[in-house]
């Protein structure tokens, strides 16, 4: 069989919810969509940890944190280890990264690379390639699709397969959009999600120890684009006085950041009119965030298009296999937060949209469970290469193919206390049911996903659920025993 091409798109942060293949009530995305009409959507793909760094090692080797070294944003990815791309490239495949890396640690297994330093910037970004770092005129995730684009048109050996990484920026905080969606949205009214005012009970206490709040936590001038409240200002305390000054839009040149003031300062009056309640304060807030999340969103669509056209314009569409995700998922106000990091649904499952003609029919519309650990497997078997048998992930393929089920249950763990004020924990989740660990309490909450979707109240301490307690006990033992998991990362009462 031949070996296809691959095209990996990866974004950050992209919530399920924002996609129309999805269901999204809040945004379109016809390219996207585009994906998964012409092959299929995967509805139950999980991440193993919520955090950028240790989700990108995790679909690099196909191996849980505590196994690749990436356990948090502070690590140096260790390059030496097998990764996909690595395989990849010894198999033939001619490989390139182009966007955000963010792994501290200089890329191995690529031919060609040129990768944002760190988070890297919205606007007239710096990029990092093995010559040295240039700043680029323009926007981000356009520029991204350029440099794709550019390698895929006129820099590769075309008797080769390829395999690129186009990884954007966007939707990651602090939600920049391009100056062409600055008026996105704005005469819409984004739904509010039914649990934005949640007040954490029936659930481990530390939940309420979050810093990830709408009503709260957002910086005003960083995440709201305001940069006079009037008598607002005392709304979000932590907020650091130019820190949108000294960012973005420093970086702006005199053009866009007139157009920017332009768009953004008539829409902050409200604020500078009338002092708001906590919860019209809150909506207010909600409303800012999520129209510019989305419209970030927007901006990725546009360059999936491109990529897309790309594909079909060169007669290279029926040989590539096309991938489309996010590193997790996100919170688009649920629980009262934004960012990711817990087990909860909203920011452990992530879209995974794949187009492969031939292989993946299409519309087709999975429910089997998969995690980010399955994707290097996928890859590699796709690529008619042996996955090596210390990867943790299987296979998708039998999936596709076959309508098999590669797993009944996930393990999940997030190993960052340093972060939003979210605990140390991990967890097993089956189809219905799912038991985290917070570990530096130590307590259990237990969901039952069927009846309680949103995640609202734990069975733990339920006399009436004592057995099913028991059952996923025993399971996160298994699988904490299965993983090798150590004892210093979540240990166990007494």
């Amino acid at each position: 069989m031949k070996k296809p091409n691959i095209l990996f798109i990866l974004s950050d942060d992209h919530a399920c919810q924002a996609i129309g293949a999805y269901g999204s009530i809040v945004n379109q995305t016809p390219n996207l969509d585009r994906i998964a009409s012409e092959g299929g959507v995967f509805r139950q793909s999980f991440c193993c940890n919520s955090l950028c760094a240790p989700s990108r090692a995790s679909i690099l080797t196909g191996k849980h944190s505590h196994v690749n070294g990436q356990l948090t944003l502070g690590e140096s990815f260790d390059g030496s280890q097998d990764t996909y791309p690595k395989l990849l490239q010894q198999a033939g495949y001619q490989t390139a990264l182009v966007g955000k890396w963010h792994l501290n640690s200089e890329p191995t297994g690529f031919d060609y690379w040129k990768i944002l330093p760190g988070q890297g910037y919205y606007y007239n970004p710096d990029y990092i390639t093995a010559e040295g770092t240039v700043r680029h005129e323009g926007f981000v995730t356009d520029l991204t699709t350029d440099f794709t684009l550019d390698w895929l048109q006129n820099q590769r050996d075309a008797s080769r397969p390829f395999a690129m990484m186009c990884h954007f920026k966007a939707p990651h905080r602090p939600w920049q959009p391009a100056p062409r969606y600055f008026d996105l949205y704005e005469d819409a009214h984004i739904p509010e999600p039914p649990t934005l005012f949640d007040d954490y009970a029936d659930r481990s206490d530390v939940l309420k120890q979050n810093e990830m709040q709408v009503s709260r936590d957002f910086y005003m001038d960083y995440d709201l684009k305001v940069l006079d409240a009037g008598p607002n200002a005392d709304y979000f305390p932590k907020a650091t006085p130019g820190m949108l000054k000294g960012g973005e839009r420093e970086r702006m040149t005199d053009a866009q950041r007139a157009a920017w003031d332009a768009a953004y300062e008539p829409r902050n009056e409200v604020l500078r009119r009338k002092r708001l309640s906590h919860d019209e304060m809150t909506r207010w807030a909600l409303q800012r965030y999520l129209k510019d999340y989305l419209r970030c969103i927007a901006g990725i669509d546009d360059n999936v298009g491109r990529l897309l056209d790309w594909l079909d314009e060169s007669g290279l569409a029926e040989d590539t296999l096309v991938v489309y995700c996010s590193d997790q998922g996100f919170y688009l106000g649920e629980h009262g937060w934004y960012d990711k990091r817990w087990m909860f649904e909203e920011s452990m499952r992530m879209p995974l949209l794949m187009r492969w003609p031939g292989v993946v029919e299409a519309g087709s519309v999975y429910e089997q469970m998969v995690q980010n650990i399955d994707y290097a497997p996928t890859l590699l078997e796709a690529a008619g290469i042996p996955v090596p048998e210390e990867m943790h992930g299987r296979s998708m393929l039998p999936v596709i193919r076959e309508g098999k089920t590669i797993h009944t249950h996930l393990y999940y763990h997030y190993f960052d206390h340093g972060g939003h004020g979210v605990a140390k924990h991990d967890g097993v989740r089956n189809d219905r049911y799912k038991l985290i660990h917070f570990y530096t309490v130590p307590e259990y909450n237990l969901f039952d996903l069927q009846e309680d979707p949103h995640e609202m109240r734990s069975l733990h301490n339920d006399p009436a659920h004592a057995g099913l307690l028991a059952e996923m006990l025993t399971l996160y033992r298994q699988v904490r025993l299965q993983f090798q998991v150590p004892e210093q990362y979540g240990p166990e009462p007494g």
